[in-house]
């Protein structure tokens, strides 16, 4: 009866898996878009555009990452993104100038970088595909780990690709 015993033999393995997906919580993303405050949506006049700053309600932004970009057309000075981070400091957790998705790189680039690649030394992994997360991320991971493992594999525990093994 003992050969009965459904074995879980991915899990007696030892392949530790990554899944990227997890390194950043994408919801604490929103967006700040500068052309409300410019003059006819074009254009931006200094006074105006600090005075719409002033009366915005910046509570909303607590706790966010928040990426400042322009809809419009328009030529944005780069003053108007530094005030618009001084006002966005005391709530977000962290103000870009630039896109929703720049950010989301940004931000898993900085999770990798703080992975602790140690925990991994002399291990096989694992990292998970099929994510909505961007490319740049599998090879961020590549980067920080391949020194320390002995393989990296790309998928799912039980059908994956093999990316990279130790030469003994």
């Amino acid at each position: 009866m003992a050969e009965d015993i459904i074995r879980n033999k991915v899990a007696e393995s030892g392949i530790l898996t990554i899944d990227p997906a997890q390194l950043i919580n994408t919801g604490d993303i929103v967006q700040f878009d500068l052309r409300p405050f410019l003059f006819e949506e074009l254009i931006l006049k200094e006074k105006d555009f600090r005075e719409k700053l002033k009366h915005h309600d910046w509570e909303k932004y607590t706790g966010k990452n928040v990426a400042v970009f322009c809809s419009a057309d328009a030529i944005i000075p780069s003053w108007a993104y530094m005030l618009t981070a001084s006002s966005l400091q005391p709530y977000a957790r962290t103000v870009f100038a630039g896109t929703a998705d720049r950010l989301i790189e940004v931000l898993f680039r900085k999770a990798v970088e703080e992975l602790p690649a140690e925990e991994y030394r002399d291990k096989r992994i694992v990292i998970k595909g099929c994510s909505d997360i961007p490319l740049s991320v599998y090879s961020d991971l590549i980067m920080k780990l391949q020194p320390v493992v002995i393989s990296i594999m790309y998928g799912e525990p039980c059908s994956t690709v093999p990316v990279f093994k130790k030469k003994d």
